[in-house]
C-alpha cells in the first residue's frame, strides 16, 4: 500500500512541477515499501540519497521558473527550500552514521514535509506562474 497517492489536490497547475512532485511521491512510496518489507536497512541509504538529490533538482527547477516569472514570494520560498533540504539531509546523514533507522516517525516526517510543502507553500505560486505564462 502506498503511503501517498497523487491526486488533483496536490496539483500546483504547472505540469513540469506536478510531474516532479509525482516523482517525489514515488520515491517516498519506495522508501515506505522497503520499510514494510523489512528491507529498510539495505535500501534506505540509496533511497534517501536519491530523494535528497531529486529534491535539489526539483527545487532548482521550481526556483528557476519562479525567477523567470518574477514571483514576489521567491526569497521566502527559497528559505523554506533550504530549511527542508537541511532537514532531509540531516536525516540522511544520521541514517548513514547508523543513528536513525527508517521508522514510522521518519516516514511521517517525510510525508508531512512533502504534502505540507506542496499543498501550502507551492500552491501559493501556482496562480502567479500561470498568470505569467507558465503552465
Amino acid at each position: 500500500m502506498a503511503l501517498l497517492t497523487w491526486n488533483s489536490k496536490y496539483s500546483v497547475g504547472v505540469k513540469p512541477l506536478d510531474s516532479q512532485h509525482t516523482v517525489l511521491f514515488g520515491l517516498l512510496n519506495d522508501l515506505h515499501a522497503a520499510m514494510l518489507k523489512g528491507q529498510a536497512q539495505s535500501l534506505t541509504g540509496p533511497l534517501l540519497k536519491k530523494l535528497v538529490a531529486y529534491t535539489h533538482t526539483h527545487f532548482k527547477d521550481e526556483e528557476a521558473m519562479m525567477t523567470a516569472a518574477k514571483y514576489p514570494g521567491l526569497a521566502d520560498h527559497k528559505i523554506k527550500h533550504r530549511d527542508l533540504i537541511k532537514q532531509v539531509e540531516d536525516f540522511a546523514a544520521r541514517h548513514e552514521r547508523g543513528e536513525v533507522t527508517v521508522n514510522l516517525q521518519l516516514m511521517n516526517f517525510l510525508r508531512d514535509w512533502l504534502t505540507n510543502h506542496i499543498q501550502k507553500t507551492d500552491h501559493e505560486y501556482g496562480p502567479w506562474l500561470n498568470e505569467h505564462g507558465v503552465r
